[in-house]
């Protein structure tokens, strides 16, 4: 698309994508996507934090670019983070940089699926003022193990100048079934906050994340939809295209604080810079209805 590989050569062979994450969520997505579109890819088969096997893999597959979607976040959720923090480190913070030195040496692009959620709404960026944080602001989230990790490792690879971050938030996709979709968590929840968040789509925001890779894009991106959306008003939307006789109850923060272990990060992502590369990308309520809600319609 008019950039050159960092090689120096424009993109003369074909794309060859090597992923981690084979047994994750966005990893089998991006598998599939490539499929779909013709492009070859292998999963890696190494341990991020084992230089040996990342190296074996780079010189087996030899991909012109590498997506990382592997790591951990804890199952069920972050608060594992909080008890198994030597775990966590190895996998989110020695896992991720191995890889981003061994891609660079390379001279290989690497797409570093992250997270948004190392910010909260301050007195710069108020909950409903839509002033979102971007990608140059400074983290200021560090309330959860989890959220602590990634914000230092990408500090660490903003060094690194072939690596694209893409900070993913509360990842949504049309597979209502999957157990880690957004929407999906909150329908089982027995009480649910009420708070405006910056939210990711899958289905609309991964293929865009290929066409990143292709385009050769490095640097940090806040990787959302753009503007907010409440937990209630996925809830409304679930209510009227799903399942007409769902209801649910909200509790405070104050009230939700007594049942986690670690405080979970809400805030606002200024998506202004995605949205320029991409002048496609719908705003999140948008993209949930007719990437989400519309193919799941029921009612």
């Amino acid at each position: 698309m008019g950039h050159q590989a960092t090689n120096g050569s424009s993109q003369a062979k074909p794309y060859k994508f090597l992923i981690y994450g084979k047994t994750g969520w966005i990893g089998g997505v991006l598998g599939r996507l490539c499929q779909a579109q013709g492009i070859d890819y292998a999963y890696g088969s190494g341990r991020l934090e084992n230089r040996e096997s990342i190296l074996a893999d780079l010189v087996s597959v030899n991909p012109t670019h590498v997506f990382n979607a592997a790591g951990v976040t804890g199952r069920p959720n972050v608060d594992w983070c909080e008890t198994h923090k030597v775990e966590t480190i190895r996998a989110n913070v020695v896992g991720t940089l191995t890889l981003a030195d061994l891609c660079r040496e390379k001279g290989l692009v690497l797409i570093n699926y992250a997270t948004g959620c190392i910010f909260e709404y301050d007195s710069g960026h108020p909950l409903g003022s839509g002033v979102g944080f971007k990608e140059e602001d400074t983290p200021n989230f560090t309330g959860s193990f989890y959220s602590k990790t990634k914000a230092m490792v990408e500090d660490l690879l903003k060094n690194y100048e072939n690596v694209c971050t893409l900070r993913v938030r509360m990842p949504i996709s049309s597979d209502l079934s999957n157990p880690r979709n957004f929407i999906t968590k909150i329908c089982a929840y027995e009480k649910v906050v009420n708070i405006p968040n910056s939210m990711t789509i899958l289905d609309e925001l991964l293929p865009i994340s290929i066409e990143m890779a292709k385009r050769n894009l490095t640097g940090i991106w806040n990787f959302t939809n753009p503007g907010v959306v409440s937990h209630n008003e996925i809830l409304e939307m679930y209510r009227e295209y799903i399942n007409p006789k769902f209801s649910w109850r909200n509790f405070t923060l104050e009230e939700q604080a007594k049942v986690i272990v670690a405080p979970r990060s809400n805030n606002e992502l200024d998506a202004s810079k995605l949205k320029q590369e991409f002048p496609e990308l719908l705003s999140i309520k948008e993209s949930l209805i007719q990437y989400v809600f519309k193919p799941n319609r029921k009612t």
